[in-house]
Parts: C-alpha cells; sequence; structure tokens
C-alpha cells in the first residue's frame, strides 16, 4: 500500500521549508557555476527566487577559491534576506540565502566545505528598504555593509554604487552580483513576488548596472524574481533582460 505524504511533511522544517531539497539543487547548481568559469566564461544566472544565490555564489567563490583569491559580492535588492531558521517569520528559504553565504545557515552554508564564501567587509547590501526587526540583528551579527533606499535618495545611485564597488572590491579578484526585481520600484518592476514601494526608479536601475559595467571588475551576474505569472505585459522581463545587457556593458550611444 502506498502512502501519501502530507504537505507538511514534505516541507521538512517548518522554519526552513524544504531546505534539503534547496540546498541539494544549490549543490548541482554551484557546481555548473563552477564548469562555467573554469571554461572561461562569465555566468549569468536567472533564478525563480533569491534561494538560488547560495548556490551561485558557492560557485563564484570555489573558483577564485582554488586561485587563493577571494570574491566581492554586491547584492541589490529591496530585502537583507539575511534571516535564518530560528529568525524567519516565514519559514520560506528565499529569505536566507545571503545568512547562508554569510555562514549563519549551516545546511546551505557548506557547499564546497568552507565558509562564510565571502568575508563581511567585502559583502555590500544596496538599496533594501524592507527589513525584518531580527534581520537587522543578523545584519550587525554578520558585519556587512548596508546602503539603504534613502542613502540613495539622499546621496545619489552614482555615488552608493562607486562606494558599494569600492568595499566589494577591496583585495578581492572581483564581485559578483546578485540583483533581485523587486529592488526596482512596482511601478516599473510589477512582476515580483514580493513588491516594496519606493524602490530605484527605471533609469537608477540603469545607471547601477551602467557604473557597474565601467568598472569592469564583475566576474558573475545573477537577476531573479521576475514572476510571468502576475507580470504585465511582460514589463518586469524585459527590463529584467534589459538590466543585464546594461550590467555587461551595453551603452546608450
Amino acid at each position: 500500500m502506498c502512502r501519501r505524504h502530507s504537505r507538511a511533511e514534505e516541507e521538512g522544517d517548518p522554519h526552513a521549508k524544504y531546505l534539503k531539497e534547496i540546498t541539494a539543487t544549490c549543490t548541482k547548481h554551484a557546481e555548473q557555476v563552477l564548469k562555467t568559469l573554469e571554461a572561461g566564461k562569465a555566468p549569468v544566472v536567472l533564478g525563480g527566487d533569491h534561494s538560488v544565490a547560495a548556490g551561485t555564489v558557492a560557485g563564484v567563490a570555489e573558483f577564485y577559491r582554488r586561485q587563493n583569491q577571494k570574491i566581492g559580492l554586491i547584492w541589490i535588492d529591496a530585502h537583507a534576506d539575511i534571516n535564518t531558521p530560528d529568525s524567519s517569520p516565514s519559514g520560506n528559504v528565499h529569505g536566507m540565502p545571503l545568512a547562508a553565504i554569510m555562514g549563519l545557515v549551516p545546511e546551505l552554508a557548506n557547499i564546497f566545505n568552507f565558509s562564510p564564501k565571502v568575508n563581511p567587509e567585502n559583502c555590500v547590501l544596496v538599496g533594501v528598504r524592507d527589513i525584518d526587526a531580527t534581520e537587522k540583528e543578523n545584519i550587525r551579527k554578520a558585519g556587512i555593509e548596508v546602503f539603504t533606499m534613502r542613502d540613495i535618495d539622499e546621496r545619489g545611485m552614482r555615488t552608493i554604487i562607486e562606494e558599494a564597488l569600492r568595499m566589494a572590491g577591496r583585495g578581492t579578484a572581483g564581485y559578483h552580483v546578485s540583483l533581485d526585481m523587486d529592488w526596482v520600484d512596482p511601478e516599473d518592476a510589477p512582476g515580483v513576488g514580493t513588491p516594496v514601494r519606493g524602490g530605484a526608479t527605471y533609469r537608477e536601475a540603469h545607471l547601477a548596472m551602467e557604473i557597474i559595467a565601467d568598472h569592469g571588475r564583475m566576474t558573475s551576474f545573477e537577476i531573479v524574481e521576475v514572476n510571468p505569472v502576475i507580470d504585465e505585459h511582460n514589463r518586469t522581463a524585459d527590463l529584467a533582460v534589459e538590466l543585464t545587457l546594461s550590467a555587461f556593458g551595453k551603452k546608450i550611444l
């Protein structure tokens, strides 16, 4: 007689749903990213939710670790994604990938058997504006650099991105850029799972990518959270493609 599993059994730990499956998937993904870099190509990762980043960064960091080098990380997102199973209000792992990269989620942190994947002084959060109360303590605990949307409002996109790139680039071979489309304001990117008002404008987003391209030290690129089911006339997907092209050097003139 075949026993059917309940939804709760499939999810596993309610504080870290599907963590076993996500870790297995991210491990395979990390190996593919590593092979891409070994072939002399720059990985471009198109993710569903941001949990894929745990695998992406593991693969990039491992490639450079084998050359006795470190990488930086530019995490561009409305959210900090630095919850742990102990602090997460939802138990969704897509709110934990940065914590895993920093070594705060052991099961997901040990791909290729080293942690953290990026040193805190080379990890920079850009554009956050929706942070859980418990995440604030995790940010302080991790010691990473943070620029909120207020920083961008007060000081301008160019200044913030230039500073973020300097921080991520200090003593590193370059930096991985992980871009969540919910960083962009919902007016321009409606097709995301967790939209938050007050994000980057269309032109601010392009400017950030163009500055990254100008510096020429991006090792790899990742863009996540395009949901075609809730997108409007493919606007978010089209913008995601445009921003990717800008990050790789496409210019107006």
